[in-house]
């Protein structure tokens, strides 16, 4: 019923998104000159103080909405790459014709006000962006971002296709002719996505695999695959003699025996001339039917052979283009796609489409503070004159982004409990969203840059309890149903594990190629605990300065009135409540829970308060206590003042691991929730780990609220005094036969894949031993004890703390397992003896009642490192075998529903047909 709900409401949103993209038709005059408001010139002053050409006054206003970003809500502008003419007569022409979307756009946004932004993409290479910005070249001035190439355009203007490039490497390519054919085959990549299919084969006098793993099939052209095809074209060399012969036919044989898209096939041919007899391939392969295309590309100034290569193309459905300089590339390989989309033309198909998960590339280049992950639904737009129906011309594509931190949101974590959570994929079974999805890492800059591979992880590779894949295989088919799993769920950025028994409820987003998928913990948010109180009592108690509540929850939409963005969602439930802001939508159950917890908890404030003004006051050494509700709702007392203040950065906004958050409750809830009442739990957050000075949290759970105390390690002489030792951690790994379960043979370990670097993907004894030094003054924990895992994750986040790479951002799939120890809880007291070679050493252990905590104390006086330093770590890299079997694996995906690759009405393609862009056609 919950998972019904969810769903209900996220295809209810998503359904608003795709009715703001379906433009009516519009008509106007044609224009041969027009003025308009490029996005890098606006607000452009020249040396004597006048607007620059292209440029004038266009007003800009910071705005809540658009992540503080200076817009122009009344105003699209126009974005033009640096490689396009920005007074072409065709760029001038499709923007005076687009001019009535402006009105459509901001029609849209006032009909609904949480729509981000909207575009139009022309196939002449201009964008329309609403709301206008100021558009921010790179360093260089340079403008790269070219919206044929984003996969919303991509995926509106064609159907899923199956393509082969075969390129030329004969000696005759050497020098600028080979530069130009690798940048023609990476624009081609380019234009691929994740439902799409990809092979690339280089030719001489014989025929060779660019990536010799892919030999006579077709791999899925996502960003991984196509990121790995342009290393490797970038290495080919050039030699030997042309004999297009053999390639041709190794490519239709891929396309006849391998199931792809099932949709649309095509062959690239890039050459400098094709001199041999050719004609039988086609005969053989693809005559009378003609069911896989051909596109040539010839290379360079010499034509010599320019009939022959025009020839295939024209005889086998394709397009013929001469490519002279890089230059030209661009332009040249775009008319493909004008090519493909003609049927979808004639039929007047306006199929609406969906893409995976990518980042907002408006905020990336305007260096706003955060980056969003989005999706986007699109449309193409064609031309509505009836003599250009039949060539087929499309005009661009219309589309909107959608936040999909928005559209998780509709699942509030409030209702899932301590450790559930919601997430998406998509029809290839790739994540849109999961708490477990970390699609940023910070570079040796310390800035934050998106993986390479964010927008392909598979959900097997997060769910990877699942191991026989079958709640991926149900998602991807698009069914309803449940599924319960035994999970080692890692917290605190995956130093921590959690044993549970986790229920996976999932069904599909109809009208979408996604599924949504929701997790409940058995103990965890099957009941919801009401209790009444007040409205007058509750408002009383959340005004109270101590108090804050989780303001990335929605207890208040702010978002659709423009007045209330503004407000935090405090702020927003307070005017609620008191009536100043009836027409606010508020969820009235968390605003109950909320009141009462606010309530419930009041007189700890003054109780803490008086502990700090009455002698003998708190005990030397506590910092911070603080108070987490069900409710997101958190009482802080600060006992200790700045200058006096350990954990200065705890519980502030920057650390997310220790707040309420919109995917997560904070680990200190979550492991403090397993305990039962009357234990306290000690951990370490994470960003003191390793800074030297040695504190911990004190937790206690109760019936709703999770009390925790931040104070200082009471125990931190006496270990500081024993990790110095030589040996220290490895003493601590020795222990393992005797303390900890299960035995080594086969410990529980959290599994990481695809995250990285590949310069760090084996960890030296001297470098793990430098930082866990700092892990063991945590102690053990009394159901989990933080491993050896803290260093390498430390490595994605921090690269240069342990290995200083010059190229740390070359990241690589690589599934790292790390072994895991579970203290035995019934060992209260015991000791041993270790034997490390020719010496030994004895320990004692003690539990410390009523914690997580144990007393260790070893002779330290032998060396036991190289005995127990194959326990530390467990991480294996891709070898070669595992990397091209992941690569080329055909996991099971959803086609999409429509595909137009015929026509019987297709007219042949005229190159250097225009069309005077006065009429746009769209449902």
């Amino acid at each position: 019923t919950l998972v019904k709900e969810i769903s209900d409401e996220i295809e209810r949103m998503l359904g608003s998104k795709m009715k703001s993209v379906k433009v009516r038709p519009w008509t106007t005059v044609g224009c041969c000159a027009f003025d308009y408001y490029n996005a890098m010139l606006i607000n452009t002053m020249d040396d004597e103080g006048n607007s620059i050409d292209l440029g004038g006054e266009f007003p800009l206003e910071e705005n809540e909405h658009f992540n503080k970003l200076s817009v122009n809500t009344l105003q699209s502008d126009i974005q033009v790459p640096t490689n396009v003419y920005n007074k072409d007569p065709d760029i001038l022409n499709g923007v005076y014709m687009s001019e009535a979307l402006n009105d459509v756009f901001i029609n849209n946004f006032q009909k609904d006000p949480t729509l981000t932004w909207q575009y139009f993409g022309s196939s002449t290479g201009f964008f329309r962006l609403y709301p206008g910005i100021k558009w921010t070249p790179d360093p260089n001035g340079v403008v790269a971002f070219d919206c044929r190439n984003r996969n919303w355009y991509i995926q509106a203007a064609t159907s899923p296709k199956d393509i082969i490039i075969v390129v030329d490497v004969s000696g005759s390519m050497k020098g600028l002719k080979m530069t130009i054919a690798k940048h023609t085959i990476n624009t081609i990549l380019d234009t691929l996505g994740e439902n799409d299919f990809v092979n690339v084969i280089a030719y001489t006098d014989y025929v060779r695999y660019v990536e010799p793993c892919f030999k006579g099939t077709l791999v899925q052209a996502d960003l991984d695959n196509r990121e790995h095809f342009k290393l490797l074209v970038n290495e080919l060399q050039v030699k030997g003699e042309g004999e297009v012969k053999k390639a041709m036919k190794e490519a239709f044989k891929i396309l006849n025996e391998v199931s792809g898209s099932l949709c649309n096939q095509a062959i690239m041919l890039i050459t400098d001339g094709a001199m041999e007899d050719f004609q039988t391939v086609f005969e053989e392969f693809n005559w009378p039917e003609k069911k896989v295309r051909v596109f040539t590309y010839l290379i360079g100034r010499d034509m010599t052979f320019s009939d022959n290569v025009k020839w295939i193309a024209c005889n086998n459905k394709g397009y013929y283009t001469h490519i002279n300089t890089l230059a030209d590339v661009q332009e040249n390989v775009m008319e493909y796609l004008h090519v493909l989309s003609r049927p979808m033309v004639i039929n007047h198909d306006h199929d609406i489409i969906w893409t995976e998960a990518y980042m907002d590339t408006v905020l990336f280049n305007t260096m706003a503070h955060s980056l969003l992950l989005m999706t986007s639904v699109a449309m193409p737009v064609f031309s509505k004159k009836k003599e250009t129906l039949s060539h087929g011309i499309l005009l661009g594509v219309v589309g909107t982004d959608v936040p999909l931190i928005e559209v998780m949101m509709l699942a509030p974590i409030y209702k899932l409990g301590s450790h559930g959570y919601a997430f998406l994929i998509t029809n290839n079974g790739y994540i849109l969203a999961h708490p477990d999805l970390r699609p940023l890492y910070k570079n040796e800059k310390k800035r934050l840059k998106p993986k390479p591979n964010y927008n392909s992880v598979d959900l097997s590779e997060v769910e990877w309890e699942d191991t026989e894949e079958i709640l991926r295989t149900a998602m991807v088919k698009g069914e309803t149903g449940t599924l319960t799993l035994d999970v080692r769920a890692a917290v605190d950025k995956g130093k921590r594990p959690l044993f549970l028994k986790n229920d996976y409820f999932y069904t599909v987003i109809d009208e979408t190629p996604f599924s949504f998928g929701m997790v409940l913990t058995r103990g965890h948010g099957e009941y919801i605990f009401f209790g009444n109180v007040s409205v007058e009592e509750g408002l009383h108690d959340l005004m109270q300065p101590d108090l804050t509540i989780a303001n990335e929850w929605t207890y208040c939409e702010t978002d659709i009135d423009p007045h209330h963005r503004k407000l935090t969602q405090l702020q927003a439930v307070v005017r609620y409540l008191t009536g100043k802001e009836p027409e606010l939508e508020c969820d009235e159950v968390l605003l109950q829970q909320l009141l009462f917890d606010a309530v419930v908890t009041a007189p700890l404030e003054a109780y803490w308060t008086a502990l700090m003004l009455n002698a003998p006051g708190v005990d030397p050494g506590v910092e911070t206590v603080f108070l987490g509700t069900r409710s997101g709702l958190m009482r802080v007392i600060r006992y200790e003042g700045t200058e006096k203040r350990v954990a200065e950065k705890f519980l502030t906004p920057a650390d997310k691991s220790n707040l309420f958050t919109v995917d997560h409750f904070p680990v200190w809830y979550r492991l403090a929730a397993e305990y039962p009442p009357g234990r306290f739990l000690y951990y370490m957050p994470t960003d003191d780990l390793y800074k030297g000075t040695v504190f911990t949290n004190l937790a206690s759970n109760g019936l709703s609220p999770i009390f925790f105390y931040h104070l200082k390690m009471f125990a931190y002489s006496c270990v500081h005094k024993f990790i110095n030792h030589h040996g220290d951690m490895f003493d601590i790994l020795s222990l393992s036969h005797h303390l900890l379960w299960p035995s080594l043979s086969n410990p529980p370990c959290i599994h990481h894949p695809r995250c990285i670097p590949s310069s760090h993907c084996h960890l030296t004894a001297k470098s793990f031993h430098a930082m866990y030094s700092f892990c063991f003054m945590v102690c053990f924990l009394l159901r989990s004890l933080v491993w050896c895992e803290p260093f390498l994750i430390l490595l994605l986040e921090s690269p240069t703390l342990a290995h200083k790479q010059k190229k740390v951002e070359l990241m690589q799939p690589c599934d790292t397992e790390y072994p895991g120890f579970i203290y035995d809880a019934t060992i209260t007291e015991t000791n041993s003896i270790i034997k490390c070679g020719r010496c030994q050493k004895m320990f004692v252990m003690q539990a410390v009642r009523n914690s997580n905590l144990v007393m260790l104390v070893v002779q330290a006086d032998c060396d036991c490192s190289r005995q127990y330093s194959n326990l530390v770590l467990n991480a294996t890299e891709h070898n070669a075998t595992v990397k091209c079997n992941r690569m080329k694996s055909q996991k099971i995906r959803r086609r999409p529903e429509s595909c137009h690759a015929y026509h019987p009405h297709v007219r042949p393609y005229l190159a250097g047909l225009h069309v005077n862009q006065a009429d746009y056609l769209a449902d």
